[in-house]
């Protein structure tokens, strides 16, 4: 056990602690780990590591795990640079302290407290001497900048400001962090889709819209492979966060159906998406392929999504598999002769119409009802 300078506290009847960690107890005991989807996010994003830097970046990316079931973003490289130049600063001057602020953590086992006499709130914290038993909620850019430093930090009296929480549930964590994050850090939406589909409040449907992001950028027969940017990073250009909340608002209701054929539907919803966008870069293959075309801008994907109502409709109609990949590309084939590439010219028909999602799923509606342009 390791014995640390402790507060005890009380709030809304919860109990936390403000305790005093030394520079080694956080370089032995905080574990750092981010949000991540295999090889669709990296711990650690930023410039190369060509660029001069004080930091041993093959050591500190060892240290930093990357899993489903994290919540913290990706490490800001040059965010770490400029603490630990910052922290060199202040060891120099020596006239300001270079983490003044308590971080927030959250210890996986049990804390023993033993207060200085009966009834006191000031005593000392009994922390198991576990490597990586705590986790940051708030902070871990500062004690990563931290570990990367510690060295420097050897002989010196230095000390952490600590809030810690004993065995916070989980779903606590995540909320105590999205409210900490989303505003006032500007947490990226994509990241805010993230959690509260799968780890805050559990939103089925958004659970469900997520996966299917998941499975269009993630399965490599997806015409969207590799290009959404899971968690609002990476190289692709389409991003999570709109595609997302416009799939959550189709599974929210009945869209597909009814209540159980809409339910129903979720459990193929990834099979039908992915076939779905395969037959619609079909349709449209020179612009879908081209760059100079809107296609997969977040307008143009929550058009194409907005619609796909109306795509599974026909195909109940017309007694087919609802992701049965031929009988999607018959069913939209309407839009290549009735809508056809250059509708998403960029710098043409694009621009000049002043597309919305509205005005675009509009046009892919009548030309699914009216396949010949009869009517119309």
């Amino acid at each position: 056990m390791i014995s640390v300078a402790a507060i005890r506290m009380q709030q809304f009847g919860v109990q936390f602690y403000q305790a005093s960690l030394t520079a080694e107890d956080i370089d032995k005991l905080v574990r750092f780990e981010v949000l991540s989807y295999g090889e669709a996010g990296q711990p650690v994003r930023g410039a190369t590591k060509k660029v001069p830097s004080k930091v041993n970046w093959d050591l500190l990316e060892r240290r930093i795990a990357a899993s489903e079931k994290a919540y913290q973003r990706q490490i800001i490289r040059r965010k770490i640079d400029e603490l630990v130049q910052y922290y060199e600063q202040c060891r120099q001057a020596r006239d300001l302290p270079s983490i003044p602020g308590a971080v927030i953590i959250s210890c996986d086992e049990r804390l023993t407290f033993e207060p200085v006499e009966a009834g006191s709130v000031v005593g000392r914290l009994k922390v198991p001497e576990r490597e990586g038993i705590l986790r940051a909620i708030d902070g871990q850019h500062r004690l990563l900048a931290l570990h990367a430093d510690i060295d420097n930090m050897r002989g010196h009296d230095f000390t952490v400001p600590a809030i810690i929480f004993d065995r916070l549930p989980e779903d606590h964590i995540v909320q105590m962090f999205v409210t900490i994050n989303a505003k006032h850090t500007r947490l990226n939406p994509s990241h805010l889709v993230s959690l509260s589909g799968r780890q805050l409040y559990r939103d089925e449907a958004l659970a469900v819209a997520h996966d299917v992001v998941r499975a269009l950028n993630d399965r490599e027969d997806s015409p969207l492979h590799g290009e959404i940017k899971l968690l609002g990073v990476g190289r692709g250009r389409v991003a999570q966060a709109p595609l997302a909340q416009e799939l959550k608002r189709l599974f929210a209701g009945d869209a597909f159906g009814g209540p159980r054929k809409s339910a129903d539907f979720r459990e193929d919803a990834k099979k039908f998406f992915v076939n779905y966008f395969k037959q619609v870069s079909m349709v449209f293959g020179a612009a879908w392929g081209g760059r100079k075309y809107s296609i997969k801008s977040a307008t143009a994907l929550r058009a194409f999504v907005r619609v796909s109502p109306d795509v599974v409709r026909r195909l109940d109609q017309d007694h087919a598999d609802r992701s049965d990949y031929r009988a999607i590309g018959r069913v939209i084939a309407p839009w290549g002769r009735r809508i056809g590439d250059q509708r998403f010219e960029t710098e043409g028909a694009w621009k000049r119409q002043g597309t919305t999602v509205d005005t675009l799923a509009r046009e892919l509606k009548l030309a699914l009802e009216y396949p010949e342009g009869a009517g119309v």
